[in-house]
């Protein structure tokens, strides 16, 4: 009897210190629609075929969201100067949070036409997000950059956590600026991809803002790796660049506070946690001997 009332006491014990939204919060699927793959049924269903074939989840205990045309032109507008109409966002995500260890895009290859994974990956990563996993298609053919402002829609719904518009509109400024270079320049999607990267990371670990220095840093990338790309496209990738560097203080800011609506640092992952927990569970089956 002494034994049980001890086990009992130890699980009242683990149930406290699990962090808000161990379980509740963090374990979130959220889809989100291009406006005009929502509004025509079989694109829909094509869709969440897509999503129920890779991601192995439940839809109807998934949240949904639609993507408008305005949600899009709200940050693209200023970046692109162009406007989209509601039968353009075609572009869909879905947001797995339970598969969290590392922040993975799968990409619909057959459907989206020019940003890849690893182009979502480091835009997100631009936005101070490095985890979940997130899977893009479209119903039809489609560029797949208007699937952005959904997946960043996505995180907020999922976290209940607002990314500041700075660090949304460098992000998606950044996919445009690469889509823009593949489109002009015919080079190889996943070679652009790496270049960004690796120039964002010298950019970050050496603190430059200078937008001279910037493009001196592509300009030697581009060189050493034989990438052929024009200077108005080298110029237009240092203000992508740039803007992601000048936005970092709004980056850190996001990060916090996702770091407090956790209740443990949102960017560790959840398996510690559950390796703690565990431990205590195997201990509490020793005592009593395998209840």
């Amino acid at each position: 009897m002494r034994k049980i009332t001890i086990a009992l006491l130890a699980l009242i014990v683990v149930a406290m210190l699990i962090p808000v939204g161990f379980s509740g919060e963090v374990n979130s699927v959220v889809v989100t629609y291009g406006e005009a793959t929502h509004a025509n049924s079989n694109y829909k269903s094509t869709v969440d075929s897509f999503f129920t074939n890779q991601a192995h989840v439940d839809l109807n205990r998934a949240e949904s969201k639609i993507i408008s045309a305005s949600d899009v032109n709200k940050i693209s507008t200023g970046i692109t100067g162009k406007t989209y109409g509601s039968d353009q966002i075609l572009s869909s995500a879905l947001l797995d949070l339970n598969d969290n260890d590392n922040l993975e895009v799968s990409v619909d290859k057959s459907k989206i036409t020019t940003i890849t994974g690893d182009m979502y990956i480091s835009a997100l990563k631009s936005a101070g997000i490095t985890k979940g996993h997130v899977y893009v298609t479209s119903p039809v053919s489609a560029t797949g950059e208007s699937a952005l402002a959904g997946i960043m829609n996505s995180y907020e719904a999922a976290t209940d956590v607002e990314i500041p518009e700075s660090v949304k509109e460098a992000a998606t400024d950044e996919i445009y600026t690469q889509a823009e270079v593949v489109n002009n320049s015919g080079v190889d999607a996943d070679k652009l991809s790496k270049l960004v990267d690796d120039v964002k990371q010298e950019v970050s670990s050496d603190n430059v803002t200078d937008h001279d220095t910037i493009v001196n840093i592509i300009n030697n990338y581009v060189q050493n790796n034989n990438i052929n790309i024009t200077n108005s496209d080298i110029e237009n990738l240092a203000s992508s660049i740039e803007q992601v560097q000048n936005v970092q203080g709004d980056v850190n800011s996001y990060k916090d506070q996702l770091s407090n609506f956790m209740g443990s640092d949102f960017l560790n992952s959840t398996s510690d946690n559950q390796s703690f927990i565990d431990g205590i569970l195997n201990w509490i089956k020793s005592f009593v001997g395998g209840i």
